[in-house]
C-alpha cells in the first residue's frame, strides 16, 4: 500500500512538472512579442501541362521576424493568378524557421484550367508584362498549442522569367 501511494505521488509530481514546463513555451504565443511570419509566393513551376490537367509546383518563402525559431506544421492556401483560381488546398509541410531567418518550401498542385485557358494564354503571350497574383490562407505554427496566422498578399510574376524560350 505504501509503495502504491509513493508511486502515485511521484507520477503526479512528474505530470505536474511536465505540464508546468510545457506551459512556459506557450507564453511565447500569447505574449505581445510574437510577430507574424511573412509568406511570399516566389515562383510557379509548370511540371506538366495537358489539356484537362496541369501540374504545378508552388514555391514559397517564409520569413521569421521573431527572436525565437518558429515551428511550422502546415498551410492552407488559395492562389489566384491573373484573377483566375490556380490552386486551393491544404499542405502538411513541417519544418522550423530559425530566428530572424527564412525557409523556402514547395507545394505540388494539380488543377484544371480548361475554362480559363484563353485568358491564361493571352496573358502568357506578353512574356515581359507582369501577371498579378493573390495569395490568401493561413500558416499553422507551433506543435502542440499553435496558432493559425492568416495571410493575404498581392504580387506579380513576370512569365518571361519562368517560361523557357
Amino acid at each position: 500500500m505504501f509503495y502504491q501511494a509513493q508511486t502515485i505521488r511521484t507520477l503526479s509530481l512528474f505530470i505536474f512538472f511536465g505540464l508546468f514546463t510545457g506551459l512556459g513555451g506557450c507564453s511565447i504565443w500569447s505574449s505581445g512579442d510574437f510577430k507574424d511570419p511573412e509568406v511570399r509566393l516566389v515562383k510557379v513551376d509548370v511540371v506538366k501541362a495537358k489539356l484537362l490537367e496541369q501540374h504545378f509546383t508552388l514555391r514559397f518563402r517564409i520569413d521569421n521576424p521573431n527572436n525565437f525559431s518558429l515551428p511550422i506544421r502546415g498551410m492552407d492556401y488559395v492562389v489566384n493568378l491573373n484573377h483566375v483560381k490556380l490552386a486551393e488546398g491544404e499542405s502538411n509541410v513541417s519544418f522550423t524557421v530559425p530566428a530572424h531567418g527564412h525557409h523556402n518550401f514547395s507545394i505540388p498542385v494539380r488543377t484544371n484550367l480548361w475554362r480559363h485557358l484563353r485568358q491564361i494564354v493571352k496573358a502568357l503571350d506578353k512574356p515581359d508584362e507582369p501577371i498579378p497574383y493573390r495569395l490568401q490562407g493561413a500558416v499553422k505554427t507551433g506543435w502542440l498549442f499553435g496558432r493559425s496566422v492568416h495571410m493575404s498578399r498581392n504580387g506579380e510574376i513576370i512569365p518571361g522569367n519562368y517560361v523557357p524560350e
